[in-house]
């Protein structure tokens, strides 16, 4: 049967409706809102980051400002510092050449409470220790002795407050441990229990050694020895011979070790029963001001960090 045609002879289209499933009618009803939803996107996003381009200026510009205070903060205390170590040493030149103790050891004690971490004061500790020594032995009656007791007192107080307060930064990046001293017989001699640290890559294994004891200066003659793995060169030994005494400050008085690494010996305490010791080792970016680094220790220094990071 031939398809009908039409009076032109040609055959009529037939128009076949196409039935749609719910996916093509979604498709419909979705692809108009594409362009809103793109629009949208595009607005969110241009948002944000302007947003985020303006969170993040305001943060550069609160950094820099913080960071020119803080600058100019520390000017400010280098020059008020400078201002103040000149009027106290000054001062403490006088009271000396005048005989003024108690000026004195008044100058002295503001010395320590705000240059002990960058000035070697022992020298100037043990001139008013003598000054007060040779007052005391010619003092005429008691009451004036008791003055030059209590001038002695306030120096030792000064210097074992400062002395612990080095040892608890120290020991908050380092490693520490306490030994005491028998005082009730001769030490002489004597030869301390040995102690093993670890401070980071550095294992050490200490060792102290009583020599002598003086107990009218309060002053303790010590020999420290310390033993430390090397990888290349085996087992290091390294032996120092020193006097540890109310004034010796350990980020100013202290012995290098390999790797950068700093020790110090502290006295605590010094009766006539027994003297308590503290040893701290500590890595050498603690050490006062004036003790710097040798270059060999900075690259080693940089060397430990890198390999942390890793």
């Amino acid at each position: 049967m031939e398809p009908a045609t039409d009076e032109a002879g040609a055959t009529p289209h037939v128009h076949t409706r196409v039935k749609r499933d719910f996916w093509d009618k979604l498709q419909i009803l979705v692809q108009p809102m594409g362009g809103l939803f793109t629009a949208l996107a595009i607005g969110v996003l241009g948002f944000k980051s302007s947003e985020f381009l303006d969170r993040r200026q305001a943060a550069e510009t609160n950094t820099r400002l913080y960071s020119e205070l803080m600058s100019r903060r520390e000017e400010s205390e280098s020059a008020l510092r400078k201002d103040m170590f000149q009027t106290i040493i000054g001062s403490f030149v006088s009271a000396s050449d005048k005989g003024d103790l108690n000026t004195g050891v008044l100058n002295l004690e503001l010395l320590v409470y705000n240059f002990h971490e960058s000035l070697n004061l022992k020298p100037l500790f043990l001139d008013l220790k003598r000054r007060i020594a040779r007052g005391a032995a010619t003092a005429p009656n008691a009451s004036v002795r008791a003055d030059y007791v209590d001038y002695m007192n306030r120096l030792e107080r000064v210097a074992r407050e400062t002395g612990r307060k080095q040892v608890i930064v120290l020991e908050g990046v380092g490693r520490k441990f306490d030994r005491t001293v028998d005082l009730t017989v001769d030490p002489e001699g004597t030869s301390l229990e040995e102690a093993a640290l670890t401070l980071d890559s550095l294992q050490a294994t200490i060792g102290i050694d009583i020599v002598s004891v003086d107990r009218v200066n309060k002053e303790i003659d010590v020999e420290l020895t310390v033993e430390t793995p090397d990888p290349a060169l085996g087992r290091q030994t390294k032996t120092a011979t020193f006097q540890v005494s109310y004034f010796d400050f350990p980020m100013i008085d202290n012995t290098r070790l390999i790797g950068g690494y700093r020790c110090a010996i502290v006295l605590n305490n010094f009766s006539d029963y027994s003297a308590d010791l503290t040893f701290v080792m500590f890595p050498g970016e603690y050490a006062s001001l004036k003790e710097k680094p040798y270059y060999s220790e900075v690259i080693e220094s940089v060397r430990r960090e890198n390999a942390r990071d890793k």
